[in-house]
């Protein structure tokens, strides 16, 4: 569940280049979630892990995370 949820995440994400020749990129509704790299491709590879630290820290933190179609990470009560 958790690699969809980053799948889905991933395809949301928007790039630019910026007026330096660098790529940012950054996924809407996932706050601090950015990266910037030197190439589109180093670009995506960040910001993926920033996604995933992001995630392991909500989920920690017991935070809520967006819902993303019908892939939820809302923790069920026992």
């Amino acid at each position: 569940m958790l690699t969809a949820y980053i799948d889905e995440a991933m395809k949301r994400a928007t790039y630019k280049i910026l007026e330096d020749g660098t790529y940012f990129g950054e996924i809407a509704g996932f706050q601090g979630v950015w990266a910037s790299e030197a190439s589109l491709e180093g670009c995506r590879r960040v910001l993926q892990e920033v996604l995933e630290e992001w995630l392991l820290l909500k989920l920690r933190d017991n935070e809520e995370v967006p819902t993303l179609g019908d892939i939820s990470l809302v923790r069920k009560s026992a």
